[in-house]
């Protein structure tokens, strides 16, 4: 693994190497599991050190998959005037669907986000862990939405709404990534999002195809 830099310059500390060993296992596909033994040797620490920094197997999960998004969804895209409104927002959703990149990354994050948030044994603290998660989605979704409005491209409207409304759609294409693929992926997930979108944006105005520039499918 390559050490990141700080904003400093200086190499990344100890936590910073956890969470990437846990980030790298998580991407990684099936041949090593999340576990507190295997984060810690990619790590290069020891279990003790990573309990000091990650209490809780659910805390190291949060931040792992916290790191994921933040790197998935740059904030960049979204101001590119060059490129016309309704495929940048395709664009950003398509990053948050990292951690689900291919099938069997999908059922790992899955079976992880089962197993500490929602399976019966999992703890009402370690469901409001989840909120975390979410609210990282969220934040990122509305200041979308937020810097759409702002520029007058995405008419004014009820900003929660139009979130869940793209949050239940993401959520559901990451969730069918677990399964065997029944059909072209790419396509269908690219005309979900672009059915989403529109409903987004309302009736008139541009709207997204395959021969925008920056469309998901092209």
């Amino acid at each position: 693994m390559i050490p990141r830099s700080t904003g400093g310059g200086g190499i990344i500390g100890t936590r910073e190497k956890i969470v990437d060993a846990a980030v790298a296992i998580l991407r990684g596909g099936a041949s090593e599991s999340p576990s507190v033994r295997n984060v810690a040797a990619r790590a290069g620490v020891g279990a003790s050190t990573l309990r000091h920094y990650f209490p809780t197997q659910r805390a190291l999960f949060d931040a792992a998959l916290t790191q994921v998004y933040v790197e998935a969804m740059p904030d960049e895209r979204i101001s590119d005037t060059t490129v016309p409104a309704r495929d940048r927002l395709v664009q950003c959703l398509i990053g948050l669907l990292e951690p689900f990149s291919n099938e069997t990354q999908a059922r790992r994050t899955w079976q992880a986000l089962y197993e500490t948030f929602i399976a019966p044994e999992a703890t009402d603290a370690a469901r409001q862990g989840y909120l975390v998660i979410a609210r990282q989605a969220e934040h990122r979704i509305e200041s979308w939405l937020s810097i759409l409005e702002a520029e007058g491209a995405l008419p004014p409207g009820d900003t929660r709404t139009r979130l869940h409304l793209l949050m239940i759609v993401v959520d559901g294409l990451s969730l069918d990534r677990a399964f065997p693929e029944l059909h072209s992926r790419e396509e269908v997930e690219a005309s979900t999002l672009r059915l989403a979108v529109d409903a987004v944006f309302g009736a008139g105005g541009e709207r997204l195809t395959d021969d925008s520039p920056g469309s998901v499918s092209g």
